[in-house]
């Protein structure tokens, strides 16, 4: 590399290492400090209306990262660029409001190792607010939410231990998949069929075909969700292996849009990402459409620049447009 390559290289490690840092930070925090912040800490900063709730969270946040705004220049630019955009107060009344939420009732019961119940977030407890913000220059930013108030919602725990949840989160970041959603649509994952009743109410969708694997998740389903469907004539549920599906009764279906919700998180969800967008061929006149997709790229872009700086510190020949190139969406799957 030269002079001016070596320059930009230098930004581009300090980007990713910003980016890493605010993702062990949060993580740690969302782990085992989530619910720290709370209504007095809040109203002694931000009662008499001198400081925005939000900006307030950011500061309390800050203080507990031990991150200084007179401190380093790194710790001023985590503060100002990364964590001060990514908090949001969110409006309970919002999700309350949501088609699922209003008409279906998830009822608190117990089946064999399964069980469904209604859990709670405290007023001000933290927590991730949508998919990963992907910004100019490979910045990254988690947004982090908290409602002012109480918040309840449904979720399926497997021998007492949380399986899949349906949190504000998991709303909004089906917004997009739910909106492009039409004609004949596929789903990957079942859940509490969220996904799947939400485009069972468009009128532009004709059929929803669900793949599940576990023959426990569709029973559960069947038995107290699926019955409270409106439109159940739209909906057939196929217990198979999503892989197996795509590759081999997918291409012959003719489906218009499929909807990929697998995975729990980036951690698990990176690998089956990949290896369904190289099944994508198969069904080339269907939009594939993926849960989370921005974490997803987050995840797969960290370990691709982390496998090019390794490889530069050994005294690989890379240029700085090849490590542009190799983390940049159109190259990130090859």
């Amino acid at each position: 590399m030269d002079f001016r390559d070596r320059e930009k290289m230098k930004r581009l490690e300090k980007t990713f290492e910003l980016n890493f840092r605010l993702t062990r930070l949060y993580a740690n925090y969302l782990e085992h400090y989530s619910e720290i912040i709370n209504a007095e800490m809040m109203h002694a900063l931000c009662g008499d209306g001198s400081i925005d709730e939000a900006d307030g969270f950011a500061a309390i946040l800050c203080q507990i990262f031990g991150l200084d705004i007179d401190g380093s220049a790194d710790e001023r630019t985590l503060i100002r660029d990364y964590i001060t955009p990514s908090v949001r107060v969110m409006d309970a009344n919002r999700y309350r409001n949501n088609l699922y939420y209003k008409n279906i009732v998830i009822p608190e019961v117990k089946k064999g190792s399964w069980e469904l119940r209604r859990e709670k977030y405290p007023a001000y407890r933290g927590v991730i607010a949508d998919d990963m913000i992907l910004c100019e220059g490979f910045r990254e930013i988690p947004p982090l939410g908290f409602f002012k108030e109480e918040f309840e919602f449904p979720a399926v725990l497997e021998d007492g231990n949380e399986w899949m949840t349906l949190t504000p989160v998991d709303l909004d970041t089906s917004d997009e998949a739910i909106e492009r959603a039409h004609g004949k649509v596929v789903t990957f994952g079942l859940g509490l069929g969220y996904y799947t009743y939400m485009v069972s109410e468009k009128e532009n969708v004709e059929s929803v075909t669900v793949i599940e694997k576990s023959r426990d998740v569709i029973a559960l389903f069947e038995e107290y969700i699926f019955p409270q469907f409106a439109h159940p004539e739209k909906v057939r549920i196929v217990n198979a292996d999503a892989f197996d599906y795509a590759e081999n009764t997918m291409p012959s279906e003719g489906f218009d849009v499929a909807f990929v919700d697998t995975w729990r998180d980036a951690s698990d969800g990176a690998p089956m990402y990949k290896r369904m967008k190289k099944l994508e061929h198969l069904s080339p006149d269907t939009e594939f459409i993926y849960w989370i997709e921005n974490f997803l790229i987050s995840r797969l872009r960290a370990e691709k620049f982390v496998q090019n700086k390794n490889q530069l510190d050994d005294g690989a020949d890379i240029s700085y447009e090849d490590v542009v190139k190799s983390i940049s969406l159109e190259h990130l799957l090859d």
